[in-house]
């Protein structure tokens, strides 16, 4: 006779209203599911336990430029220091960008590493370098062509690695893919060797069209025409996830709802594999249910009705979307987030640097990012929870005006040798700097850290074991960690 304990049933919607509903079978839900189906009190640690670790990593997409952000050379060559001006942060010694404010005065909190290196300097590859924390090119490569053989993210092996909690993904990446701007997706950014079933999580939540190339930024205040250098009149593009405003009287409109769930989980077993692995789409109906019986889980996608004052914290704009979205996911269980902060290369700014930084780029960043900081710090979640912010290259020392026919003013072309990354959280010493880089800002001076030190220091601050490994669909080892983690960089 069967002994096991069974899980009592503690949600307010009781099973039999579930299956009275009649949800169960339009999921295609066993039993087995519903018995699977936890709230986050019965689901999580007890209260003595250390919180889980949880990393969000901020991607920005393009390029920015170290020059004009956090390693800035004012006693340089004019013809490379550009038209900002060096502020001091709460730290001494430590200066960035005068349109950083709100990120200086919280120093005390995160830490640079100024001496980031790799050799590419096309997006395609850069990429993939920084998204798969590897410094070399595999052979087998193809750029904006994404394939099965391709290295997994470190996205892809952070939730391979971590057990998922509350029946929510371990991974996810939001508010769309990552688009090049005139040639189509990035590789890099999936599961690849991994197998499908172990993709992250993406949660499409703008209806940017990706045939707009000319146009960037967080829409809808700081969207921006990158070719004329100033703000766009396209201001009606969305950001909302389909279908997770599901209201508290569910059932009383099932059909309707039950219809977008249902797009939902479609959408994202086409990302899987043809015909889907059992488990694979066991992990997706576990995540629809979980997003209809948590209201909390609800809430954390539906940011855009957030009360007033949060959404003026965080900038009520694409950006603060993405990143309150993103804290609310590492409180309600995922162990990882990768928010790509500006598509089809918001960062790229070979023409009009200097005011898209200042007018379109900045503000919403300073701003939410910030906010960001503050609200994991009053949470609790700060000391468990990494912050990091890159880009897959820094900008060329010298700035250029190289198609001054297609931009009005001048920018910083691509750079691999040297970028600047941004950390905080996790048991980052703040007020530090990792590494240096020369007069011109241009190659590391001192302490050089490559792709795969970043990506350990990821790995490190979810607290997957040094000895760790990951297997390929046919059962081949490889291993986590291709390097140490940033030294001197966790207090």
């Amino acid at each position: 006779m069967d002994t096991t304990p069974r899980r009592s049933w503690s949600h307010p919607w009781q099973r039999r209203d579930v299956l009275q509903a009649g949800m169960l079978g339009a999921l295609g839900l066993s039993s087995l599911d519903v018995a699977r189906w936890r709230s986050p009190a019965q689901a999580g640690s007890t209260p003595t336990a250390p919180r889980p670790r949880a990393v969000i990593y901020l991607f920005l997409t393009g390029g920015p430029s170290q020059h004009d952000t956090f390693d800035m050379k004012p006693e340089g060559p004019a013809e490379f220091k550009g038209e900002f001006h060096p502020i001091a942060t709460r730290t001494p010694g430590i200066e960035i960008c005068e349109h950083l404010p709100m990120l200086a005065e919280r120093s005390d909190r995160w830490a640079l590493v100024r001496s980031l290196t790799h050799t590419r300097n096309g997006h395609d590859d850069a990429t993939y370098l920084m998204l798969t924390g590897k410094s070399v090119l595999p052979p087998t490569f193809r750029a904006n062509k994404p394939q099965s053989i391709d290295l997994p993210s470190i996205a892809a092996i952070a939730g391979y690695c971590r057990e998922k909690r509350h029946n929510l993904p371990s991974s996810v990446v939001l508010p769309e893919k990552l688009y090049h701007s005139n040639s189509g997706i990035y590789p890099g950014q999936f599961a690849g060797l991994l197998g499908s079933r172990h993709e992250p999580w993406f949660i499409e939540a703008t209806d940017k069209p990706h045939a707009y190339h000319s146009y960037s930024g967080a829409f809808p205040k700081y969207l921006f025409n990158l070719h004329k250098g100033e703000a766009s009149d396209k201001d009606t593009w969305r950001f909302e996830v389909p279908a997770l405003t599901l209201p508290e009287g569910v059932f009383d409109q099932r059909f309707r709802e039950r219809r977008d769930l249902l797009d939902l989980v479609d959408s994202q077993r086409r990302q899987l594999e043809t015909p889907p692995r059992e488990g694979a789409y066991d992990r997706m109906r576990e995540s629809a249910v979980s997003l209809m019986a948590d209201p909390k889980v609800r809430a954390a996608f539906d940011v855009r009705n957030s009360d007033p004052k949060t959404l003026e914290r965080y900038g009520d704009n694409s950006f603060g979307w993405s990143l309150l979205m993103a804290r609310r996911l590492i409180e309600t269980g995922v162990n990882m987030v990768q928010v790509n902060m500006g598509n089809l290369g918001s960062w790229d700014l070979h023409g009009n640097n200097f005011p898209l930084l200042k007018n379109f780029l900045f503000p919403p960043t300073d701003r939410a990012v910030s906010a960001l900081l503050d609200d994991l710090q009053e949470s609790g979640l700060l000391d468990s929870t990494l912050v990091v912010m890159a880009g897959e290259f820094g900008r060329t020392p010298k700035i250029t005006h190289i198609a001054p026919e297609i931009y009005k003013l001048p920018g910083r072309d691509h750079w691999g040798p040297c970028q600047s990354v941004w950390f905080a959280g996790g048991g980052v010493e703040g007020g530090n700097v990792i590494g240096s880089s020369d007069r011109n800002g241009a190659y590391p001076a001192s302490n050089p850290q490559t792709p795969e030190n970043f990506a350990a220091t990821i790995y490190h601050a979810l607290g997957i074991p040094a000895d760790a490994a990951w297997h390929d669909v046919e059962g081949r080892p490889y291993h986590v960690y291709d390097a140490r983690p940033i030294e001197k960089l966790m207090g």
